[in-house]
């Protein structure tokens, strides 16, 4: 394939979720429509990031019209495109098929663009299709086998954020003084700044623990319970940060401003969490005590 390149790499974006379909990547409605030497794309996607300035687009697609099959019917398609710079983008094929790319205003996490998709009569080749003729079918097992590497890097992602939030809320702690005294003298913020310490090495030892239990081949269902725990852990570390560094803390001039806001997503993308309690975490703790493996 002749995807876009930089610096010798190529930059993929993976488009699962749609605008009516979320978590429920069963459900998925973005069609793909045999066609001579392959298909052509028609819907739309949504949150897809870095989709501008990827080379190559990573779209789970329903390959199959009857949809009782659920997700059975979907299928993961390589769609090639240029990259591009900017919040919008259109590219036309040759054939006529258009892609079209606007990135979504967000809150926070400003340095990676989520983008909405409309793909209308989008040309993918049949040498696109991931696993060829015999992955047809097969796309959401593909895509649950790599979303649980994307659990345990976005527990990860928290970690980073909660040790920023911690350093940052020790070193003004030190550096504040309120009543004549450091911040960090009063008993108070001691709890605080030891709680939120507790927290991050209690979700740091479990995420390298399910870290090495891929390696080994397992820990598919722990990787959810880390990123479930991680992430949450971080929305209440760098809530502490910041209300350490008081009305500072709220101030955009102050990084832990950025690590509260950022934090508050982990546990939306990459599986929600309620989706993680109920889909995986739950439904696999109680097939482990089931089959007597807990």
């Amino acid at each position: 394939m002749a995807a876009a390149h930089r610096g010798g790499r190529s930059l993929c974006a993976i488009a699962i979720t749609e605008p009516d379909h979320g978590s429920d990547v069963a459900g998925l409605t973005l069609r793909g429509t045999r066609t001579e030497g392959g298909w052509l794309v028609n819907g739309a996607k949504t949150w897809c990031t870095f989709a501008g300035k990827a080379g190559l687009l990573m779209v789970v697609t329903r390959t199959d019209p009857d949809r009782s099959l659920g997700h059975r019917g979907l299928s993961l398609l390589l769609v090639e495109k240029p990259s591009f710079e900017g919040h919008e983008f259109t590219f036309a094929q040759p054939g006529g098929g258009t892609l079209r790319g606007r990135a979504i205003p967000t809150v926070g996490y400003r340095g990676m663009h989520s983008f909405d998709l409309a793909f209308e009569d989008f040309f993918v080749p049949d040498a696109n299709v991931v696993g060829g003729e015999a992955g047809l079918g097969r796309g959401f097992y593909l895509t649950m086998a790599g979303m649980t590497g994307g659990r345990i890097q976005t527990a990860g992602r928290a970690l980073g954020v909660m040790r920023a939030a911690l350093k940052a809320a020790i070193a003004y702690a030190g550096d504040r003084k309120v009543f004549g005294a450091p911040l960090g003298d009063y008993q108070l913020t001691q709890v605080k700044i030891a709680q939120m310490a507790a927290r991050f090495a209690a979700c740091r030892g479990l995420a390298y623990a399910v870290g090495r239990a891929l390696d080994e081949g397992g820990g598919r269902m722990e990787a959810s319970l880390a990123k479930l725990i991680a992430c949450r852990s971080a929305e209440m570390v760098t809530r502490e940060a910041l209300q350490i560094h008081g009305g500072m803390g709220y101030a955009e001039e102050s990084a832990v401003s950025r690590y509260w806001i950022d934090a508050r997503v982990l546990s939306i993308f990459e599986g929600a969490e309620e989706t993680l309690a109920l889909k995986v975490i739950g439904r696999g703790l109680l097939e482990q005590a089931l089959t007597g493996n807990a």
